[in-house]
């Protein structure tokens, strides 16, 4: 009914819009996307068949966004590093470029914290990303940028990453969708930094969308020869699936307890579960995922099985340079001379102090193999459990300083390996999007995919920002 270029020029239109207010597009290609969009239309009147193009441009003519963490030619790729600050992407990220060769088109790149290892997306380069919900507060990271962009309807479909709830974060507090798949099936290469060692089985690529009916879709493409591995093409009875529900970690002193109007929202999906489908489900207390920050803290700085160290969040500051030294870069902040940020400085100490806990750290990354195998055997081939996507509704800005390690409520699953998909359960009181991680077993992706389609049916999924 519209061609190409109406849509998106509808949508350049919108971020010309919204964005001056959430800072989340922070680089555009609209007059690339334009000429893109033209094309687009150019075939679809020489018409070589609806059947044909489908096949094999599943996405022709879908505007995308893209973390500015990855490569997307022509665009700059710092990852709100100053250092890094002229540095532009000469190629495609591999997820990109089989997004363009699906025919979508990209809008622009979009906001992330500092290196991608903090759930602010604010940073020197670029500045501080905006909730669409409300302003004064984050966006969560370090997919921030998308996560804000897609809410407020200025994209279709997000391309994220994910190491520590990366994906979820930002979409739990921007209110949409997000898959964390499960662990290597989508490729990582193209991003800035990579994961390298042991994290290369944590770091998860995936895609963030407003309806749960574009996550598989954009999986497919994403995963490209991958996506073997996933039994998508599963048909999925929700009544044969066995719930599991676990309201909070089990009280780890570092963690936030979780806000009661999570677990309200939780429990209304409990109940509509049981009272729609006629399903029992299983309330479970998994004692290890009372240490969830500390087992992902651990795994996360482990040694590979050749004995190769962990890479270095300060040697990655430096890029190349000299490893920063996050004591004198924290002086520096004082006096407003560093170019970094805080939670990048405070990350560096952080680091240091790990260190000098190497026996502690073993106990813990075995304690992490045991909840694998507890979680893979409970889940099976058939479970899915229903877990808080984070203990607070999104913070205001610079308060995540104050609780550093909430994000723990995702982290664990990076480490675990497993498919999660964020899914949004309506607004709270205040007018906050509200969401809960829906958990499979590895490589039942089409488990959490099927009851995220359920529940947004169930719940009505995203709310356009300011409606309330």
């Amino acid at each position: 009914q519209v061609t190409c270029v109406e849509v998106v020029e509808a949508y350049v239109e919108r971020i010309k819009e919204v964005n001056p207010l959430i800072n989340a597009v922070v680089k555009d290609r609209f007059e690339e996307a334009l000429q893109e969009a033209q094309q687009v239309d150019k075939l679809l009147s020489e018409g070589p068949g609806d059947d044909y193009l489908e096949e094999k441009f599943p996405l022709l003519g879908v505007p995308i966004t893209v973390k500015e963490a990855f490569s997307l030619h022509g665009m700059p790729n710092t990852s709100g590093l100053v250092n890094r600050r002229n540095v532009i992407a000469s190629s495609d990220a591999t997820v990109v470029s089989r997004l363009k060769q699906a025919g979508a088109i990209p809008l622009g790149v979009t906001n992330c914290s500092e290196l991608c290892m903090w759930y602010e997306s604010s940073n020197r380069v670029y500045g501080r990303t905006n909730n669409p919900y409300d302003l004064q507060r984050i966006v969560g990271g370090s997919s921030g940028g998308e996560g804000g962009v897609l809410a407020a309807a200025c994209s279709v479909i997000g391309v994220g990453s994910d190491i520590g709830g990366s994906i979820r974060m930002p979409a739990f507090f921007n209110g949409i969708f997000g898959h964390k798949p499960t662990t290597g099936v989508v490729p990582n290469d193209g991003q800035f930094p990579n994961a390298q060692g042991v994290r290369t089985s944590f770091l998860c690529t995936g895609p963030m969308c407003r309806y749960a009916e574009d996550l598989e879709p954009v999986l497919r493409v994403m995963a490209g020869p991958g996506v073997n591995k996933l039994k998508l093409d599963e048909k999925v009875s929700l009544e044969k699936i066995k719930f599991h529900c676990m309201d909070h970690d089990g009280g780890s002193v570092f963690v936030s307890p979780v806000d009661k109007e999570i677990l309200q929202a939780q429990k209304k999906v409990v109940k509509h579960l049981e009272g729609k489908l006629g399903v029992q489900v299983r309330r479970v207390a998994i004692h290890k995922m009372k240490y969830s920050f500390q087992i992902w803290s651990a795994m996360m700085s482990s040694k590979e099985s050749n004995g190769q160290e962990a890479q270095l969040f300060t040697d990655l500051l430096g890029d190349h340079g000299k490893p920063v030294w996050p004591l004198w870069e924290l002086m520096k902040w004082l006096v407003g001379m560093s170019s970094h940020t805080l939670p990048a400085i405070v990350l560096g100490l952080m680091e240091k102090l790990m260190k000098f806990n190497l026996g502690g750290n073993a106990k813990l990354v075995s304690m992490g193999k045991s909840l694998q195998e507890e979680m893979e055997a409970l889940l099976g081939t058939d479970g899915v459990l229903l877990y808080p996507s984070h203990p607070t509704l999104a913070p205001k800005h610079h308060s995540p300083i104050c609780m550093p390690f909430n994000f723990a409520y995702t982290a664990i699953f990076n480490v675990l390996g497993l498919p999660v998909t964020q899914c949004p359960l309506g607004l709270s009181s205040e007018g906050l999007p509200l969401g809960i991680q829906l958990v499979a077993a590895s490589y039942n992706d089409h488990l959490t995919l099927a009851v995220a389609r359920y529940l947004e049916k169930a719940f009505g999924g995203w709310v356009v920002p300011g409606k309330v």
